[in-house]
């Protein structure tokens, strides 16, 4: 079954979607990670222009972002100054990263850039998983221990304006969690994606945070990313085509929750390894895909408006008509889905614990 995303004026297959969102989901459940950059290339695979695929992915994250950090902040495993700190240097890089997805776009550069950022992070990311899932493997194989370095000191570390995070019981200079801020939304707005590739492991090897606190700061520090990008997308451009959206959130939320309840059964050091391949495959396929294969140029077929359902024709509409508008419901949008599913899942696991007590009683 297919279906007509209005803003990206392209048909989709919505078992698709539904599935490749589902199994992305699970991939971040399973292993801890933010799902953008998988989900924005199997977009781009599926014929949604990068542009668009950038802008919905942003716009799932903040959702599924919004859900995560719901549970956390009532488990109260949150350091705000910590993730207040990070943001303001998201904010400035997000930016800065709108700027010059803003340049590319206006010289008709913009899905080269694009493609060639995914196939490089996919490249750098995949190999250095798949040294790590080996070396665990072989580790584990040789029953190896090796301890490691509580915190190592790096010239960031060195930096003036240092605080005390109460939270995390840390001193830290004000500049480093900004600094490592920048830089994820820098990528942010340029690919589409939440950063937590970047961030969790910044969290870990530079700023030292306990490693309770670092899920629940990590998906706060996202959600106001997100917010920023797809508000800008939305607002400059019009990208965000909520049906799409709707589709993506949907298939990822329950993707997520499947793969955290599997990871606390299977071992995860050989499926890293396969997730690190995967990564790879990917890349290699948008490699191919950028260099090699044979591009048909599609003429962009001009919808009559009144070939479209009252629904579309209502996005369209306000998408062009009222920007600032529709870039806020967008992000209102995604905060709904996201604390709606995070308060289902509480529902739901806490009905599962009722149903085990009377059983056992």
């Amino acid at each position: 079954m297919d279906v007509f995303l209005p803003i990206a004026e392209v048909s989709v297959n919505v078992l698709a979607i539904f599935s490749l969102s589902g199994i992305v989901g699970i991939l971040s459940g399973l292993f801890g990670v933010g799902g953008g950059f998988l989900m924005t290339p199997f977009l781009i695979f599926l014929g949604v222009p990068p542009t668009y695929a950038v802008a919905n992915e942003a716009n799932n994250i903040l959702a599924t972002s919004v859900s995560g950090s719901t549970t956390h902040y009532l488990k109260d495993t949150l350091d705000y100054k910590m993730g207040f700190m990070i943001v303001i240097g998201g904010a400035v890089g997000t930016l800065i990263g709108i700027w010059t997805f803003t340049y590319f776009k206006g010289i008709g550069k913009i899905d080269i850039v694009i493609s060639l950022a995914y196939m490089y992070i996919l490249a750098i990311i995949g190999t250095a998983m798949l040294v790590e899932g080996l070396g665990e493997i072989d580790k584990a194989r040789k029953k190896i221990t090796t301890k490691k370095k509580l915190h190592v000191h790096y010239w960031i570390h060195g930096l003036p304006l240092r605080m005390r995070f109460q939270k995390s019981k840390l001193y830290e200079s004000a500049f480093t969690p900004i600094i490592i801020g920048l830089i994820v939304g820098f990528i942010a707005a340029i690919m589409g994606i939440g950063g937590a590739f970047i961030l969790v492991p910044a969290m870990i090897y530079i700023i030292g945070m306990p490693t309770k606190l670092i899920p629940g700061t990590s998906l706060f520090v996202t959600i106001f990313v997100s917010i920023i990008v797809t508000f800008l997308h939305a607002f400059n451009y019009g990208s965000i085509d909520l049906i799409l959206v709707f589709m993506l959130v949907t298939g990822s939320i329950i993707g997520v929750q499947c793969g955290q309840k599997l990871g606390e059964s299977v071992d995860s050091t050989g499926l890293k390894t396969l997730l690190a391949v995967l990564l790879l495959v990917v890349g290699i396929a948008i490699a191919y895909d950028t260099f090699f294969a044979e591009h048909n140029v599609q003429e962009i077929t001009k919808i009559n408006k009144n070939d479209l359902n009252p629904l579309s024709m209502f996005i369209k509409r306000i998408s062009v008509e009222v920007p600032i508008l529709y870039g806020l419901f967008s992000i209102v949008f995604a905060v709904i889905l996201g604390v709606a599913a995070a308060f289902i899942r509480r529902f739901f696991s806490n009905l599962r614990k009722k149903y085990f007590l009377l059983k056992k009683s």
